[in-house]
């Protein structure tokens, strides 16, 4: 007499076990005493490489389906790009990890219009930074649609609490994108906050950290990182689409 394991679904109609494969892959890794480390980074990194699986990979050989790391803020680290920037930072501020259009005029009207929106909301745009990104490591898909990766360093009042703080950055976030709309479909903001940032992109998950080479400094360090590939189901592969999101991941 065949047994069947408690909770197993059946097998009849159109459901087959064996295809249970086709789901995003994501972990955690976090330091329980929520000490910072570049160790932690690296090591997540290392197990979003073994990821590799749970994505697709388009015919060119480097476009994925998407793949980043989500970090809880690496403080020490962006203080210090931040003064190799000549920004000043206040003791609360936050870092928006932003991507814009390749063309330029599009560019600068997006950052205008984000810029305006944090003024709007009582927060100082402290400076820009561009992003180190290295795009030999993306394939012909991905490259088609390549963003231009900014850091927006914003500064907060000395009185606003944390959480007030956050609300203000998603309000003006919100409201930066309703004004750019559907006009530049490549603006996107992975990140815009004072207690996580967002590396991401479309490329294979063992490439994120040569196109983002912040991720191979000895200097960044956190003590949470969620890292995620993405299987893309019902939507073509897009930068903004890679996840983690900007507060979680998904596995379909």
């Amino acid at each position: 007499m065949s047994m069947q394991r408690p909770n197993t679904p059946p097998t009849g109609g159109l459901y087959r076990p064996a295809f249970e494969r086709d789901s995003c892959g994501f972990g955690l890794i976090a330091q329980m005493d929520d000490r910072a480390s570049h160790w932690l980074v690296s090591t997540a990194v290392e197990a979003l490489a073994r990821l590799t699986h749970r994505g697709a990979v388009a015919a060119d050989g480097k476009t994925g389906d998407g793949c980043g790391l989500l970090l809880k803020q690496p403080r020490t680290y962006l203080e210090q790009l931040a003064a190799g920037c000549s920004i000043g930072l206040a003791e609360r501020f936050a870092v928006g990890m932003v991507f814009f259009n390749q063309d330029a005029g599009l560019r600068e009207r997006a950052r205008e219009i984000l810029g305006t929106e944090l003024t709007a909301e009582d927060l100082e745009v402290a400076g820009w930074r561009e992003v180190p990104t290295d795009p030999s490591v993306c394939g012909s898909e991905a490259l088609a649609s390549l963003p231009y990766v900014e850091q927006v360093f914003v500064n907060a009042p000395p009185s606003m609490a944390a959480d007030h703080f956050e609300r203000r950055l998603f309000v003006a976030r919100r409201r930066a994108e309703k004004r750019i709309g559907d006009g530049d479909a490549t603006f996107y903001i992975p990140s815009l906050s004072s207690r996580v940032i967002s590396y991401k992109g479309l490329v294979m998950a063992e490439n994120l950290p040569h196109f983002y080479p912040d991720l191979q400094s000895d200097a960044l360090a956190s003590s949470l990182c969620v890292f995620h590939q993405r299987f893309s189901t019902n939507t073509w592969p897009q930068w903004r689409l890679a996840q983690p999101f900007r507060y979680l991941a998904h596995n379909g």
